[in-house]
């Protein structure tokens, strides 16, 4: 089996990549996988070093308006559709696998054109550009949420697998998670965290209100972001009950841990941070960022809050005073509580790497018999 994934730009593209072409040699030891990305991608770093191979093209993002820079990016186009075609001529594959980011646009239909068997995984309830656009070329379009089925015209061509997450976010218990994150009070806690980044707002929410309230009847677990925890860390120096009564870092490089012993998580809505939730079955509060692309993590969000699995705050509305009243909310009753959790599992979809794998070789395998 010889197989070509395109996607990246960020993580919420490149992991389910990454889980993706797992399961593929996991089942298949002797495939042949190949990456394309672009060299200023996140994905130039991070596939290699989960053992596979990358191409690059060249290629850009479009802006809503006219612009120079679009001018220049139509130019990349045309040398990303001649970069990949060759790519694509030389390996040969089987299929290719597009997972979003604007550098899965030229590789995903230059290989339909070539009558090569595609596929697309949309992670988000509302789809980017270049995969709006690639629905009316791929052969299958899998999709991580019901409400992205309105976004793309043949329903003919779609199927709901989740989105593909870390086996560990299944396998590890609440008492694990709680033995690696010890509680310091009695109290319920509380995981913060802004994405691998962090969060401005987020931090400056949490802070404020742990410098009003010390000891708030929550323990914080506040991961502000490495280029965040040093302005945290000053701002709440001065109350040595903070320290003494939550957790504040930098970084958690394993977050199904963390997950797994928290009774609540305040963050924003990236698609994967969502299955993860989903998976484990916590409330969340959901904090989406304001600027991104299509504003999709408010489409993330509220499809979350339309299950009532989490309360949903937007950024122009964060402060100390909004993220207490909602936090109360939650934890208002028991039954408030297990309801939302009930919620939150129930809106999860597992094994969607199987179910994308399933297609793949479907899709193969039509191909052979024709």
């Amino acid at each position: 089996m010889r197989v070509i994934i395109s996607g990246g730009g960020t993580g919420g593209h490149i992991y389910p990549a990454i889980a993706i072409a797992n399961k593929i040699k996991k089942e298949n030891p002797k495939a042949s996988i190949l990456f394309i990305g672009t060299e200023k991608g996140m994905e130039k770093d991070i596939v290699p070093k989960e053992g596979y191979e990358i191409k690059t093209i060249k290629v850009s993002y479009l802006k809503r308006k006219i612009s120079i820079h679009n001018i220049k990016s139509a130019g990349m186009l045309l040398q990303g559709l001649w970069q990949s075609r060759k790519i694509i001529k030389d390996f040969k594959p089987d299929i290719v696998i597009g997972t979003g980011g604007f550098v899965s646009g030229p590789v995903l239909y230059v290989a339909s054109k070539m009558g090569i068997k595609t596929i697309i995984h949309e992670q988000n309830v509302f789809p980017g550009i270049a995969n709006k656009i690639l629905g009316n070329y791929v052969d299958r379009i899998a999709i991580s949420f019901e409400e992205a089925e309105r976004y793309f015209k043949h329903k003919n061509k779609l199927v709901v697998t989740g989105n593909p997450i870390r086996e560990t976010f299944l396998t590890i218990s609440k008492e694990e998670g709680k033995r690696r994150y010890k509680s310091k009070t009695n109290n319920p806690l509380v995981l913060v965290v802004g994405g691998s980044g962090g969060s401005i707002s987020i931090n400056r929410a949490i802070s404020d209100l742990l410098i009003k309230q010390p000891n708030i009847k929550f323990e914080i677990l506040l991961v502000t972001g490495k280029k965040h925890y040093h302005q945290v860390m000053e701002t709440i120096s001065k109350k040595q009950e903070i320290v003494q009564h939550h957790t504040i870092q930098e970084y958690i490089n394993d977050m199904p841990y963390a997950l797994k012993a928290c009774d609540l998580i305040i963050c924003s809505a990236g698609a994967i941070t969502i299955t993860e939730i989903n998976a484990v079955g916590k409330p969340a509060i959901l904090i989406p960022k304001a600027y991104t692309a299509e504003n999709h993590q408010e489409y993330n969000a509220r499809a979350l809050e339309a299950r009532g699995a989490a309360l949903v705050i937007k950024e122009r509305d964060l402060n100390s005073g909004t993220l207490l009243t909602n936090m109360q909310q939650i934890f208002a009753t028991k039954e408030k509580l297990e309801a939302m959790k009930k919620a939150s599992l129930d809106a999860s979809k597992k094994h969607a790497t199987d179910k994308i794998y399933h297609q793949v070789i479907e899709l193969i395998n039509k191909e052979i018999v024709h």
